[in-house]
């Protein structure tokens, strides 16, 4: 029985999965838009603030960063099915190191450029900054990997939790996820993998609030390593996604309602401060809760209404890793002039979006996606031969 299942889920192209990860992505420019009229987070490029924009950043960063890493999960799991564990190793520098270094040194300092010279820390070309590109360590010097410390996050914890996984393709390791599939059958047991997030947030948020540098950042270290692996079991046994599909109803409502509660108590301003004091734990455990219902909601509703394929999610599939490496300094890039035109916030917000959108997709498909190069750099897959006539 386990070993048809196993096959059963092995052989299921996981299209749900597929249009989260691409809605995960494309939330991105909206976000990192937002976050240009938001006091609350770091941005290159910041503009008048507005609490719409950030009710609407802060909503979107209570999930979907942790639904990259969840899909991200899953998709090693699917890679672990074909692959040994050096197999899957190498995937992971070709995949993840090679456009993590690439990014670092040709993408993310445009990024830099044009915030200096926003702030009129420089003035001269780009052909004049990028020596100093490398000057130090960022806020304080030039040099940072910007949006890419998704990348590094992603290549430690493939490293770090490639044992499980292995030990999970193992017999005695689908016993143990078959267990834990039937316990997860049971009425609002899935809502439990809230704890761990919820533990995260509570122990380790007021001390580390997010500097995603890798070794000293352990509430994010914490929290999406758990639902990476969270994403690896997901998909090890075909009933833990059908207990979330039936959730999806109960979830989207303890989401919601949730979410309410956090907007409403930063709104009014009565979030208590970091200082573990009983009301901040409780108001980080109300933030990992909430998380793992918006995932649970997305699941769920994803694995009921986008079980399908078209052309749309054949190209936009392949060109999610090149478009979340570029999409940040497009942004920028795009806010620098976009933000000083004489207009309303909505406008500024939505050409800003619209054009990141725009310029992102039209510099993938001339100069990555046709060619192997670039296609490389980025982290693609080689492109396939055309058979001849």
């Amino acid at each position: 029985m386990r070993a048809m299942i196993a096959a059963h889920t092995a052989l299921e192209r996981r299209y749900d999965i597929d249009w989260l990860r691409i809605l995960a992505v494309l939330l991105l420019i909206p976000y990192h838009t937002a976050v240009i009229f938001n006091r609350g987070y770091v941005s290159y490029i910041k503009a008048e603030p507005n609490a719409a924009m950030e009710a609407f950043a802060y909503f979107l960063n209570q999930w979907h960063m942790a639904l990259l890493f969840l899909v991200s999960g899953a998709a090693a799991w699917f890679s672990l099915q074909s692959r040994g564990g050096f197999q899957f190793f190498r995937e992971r520098i070709n995949r993840l190191i090679i456009p993590l270094i690439f990014g670092t040194f040709a993408v993310v300092p445009v990024q830099v450029y044009f915030q200096r010279l926003y702030y009129h820390e420089f003035s001269g070309s780009y052909i004049q900054f990028y020596p100093h590109s490398f000057d130090g360590i960022y806020p304080h010097g030039n040099f940072t990997w910007g949006q890419l410390w998704f990348l590094a996050y992603l290549f430690v914890f493939s490293v770090l939790t490639l044992p499980l996984f292995l030990y999970l393709r193992t017999n005695k390791g689908q016993m143990d996820i078959s267990k834990i599939a039937v316990f997860c059958e049971k009425p609002g047991v899935v809502f439990l993998a809230a704890i761990p997030l919820m533990l995260a947030q509570a122990l380790f948020r007021a001390k580390w609030p997010g500097f995603q540098n890798l070794y000293n950042d352990w509430a994010n270290f914490a929290l999406y390593i758990t639902v990476f692996c969270y994403g690896y079991i997901l998909c090890a046994d075909p009933r833990f996604f059908e207990s979330v599909e039936r959730r999806r109803s109960i979830s989207i409502v303890l989401a919601i309602v949730s979410m309410a509660l956090i907007l409403a108590l930063r709104q009014t301003g009565l979030p208590p401060p970091p200082d573990y004091s009983l009301n901040w734990i409780l108001y980080m455990l109300l933030h990992g809760f909430s998380s793992w219902c918006w995932l649970m909601t997305l699941l769920g509703f994803g694995r009921r209404y986008l079980k399908f394929t078209n052309r749309i999610l054949d190209y936009a599939t392949e060109a999610v890793l090149p478009f979340y490496i570029l999409h940040h300094a497009v942004i920028v890039a795009i806010s620098y002039y976009v933000v000083r035109w004489q207009t309303t916030i909505v406008v500024k917000f939505l050409c800003i979006s619209v054009l990141s959108l725009a310029l992102a997709t039209l510099i993938y498909d001339l100069l990555i996606r046709r060619v192997y190069v670039t296609r490389f750099l980025f982290g693609m897959k080689a492109k396939p031969r055309r058979k001849p006539l």
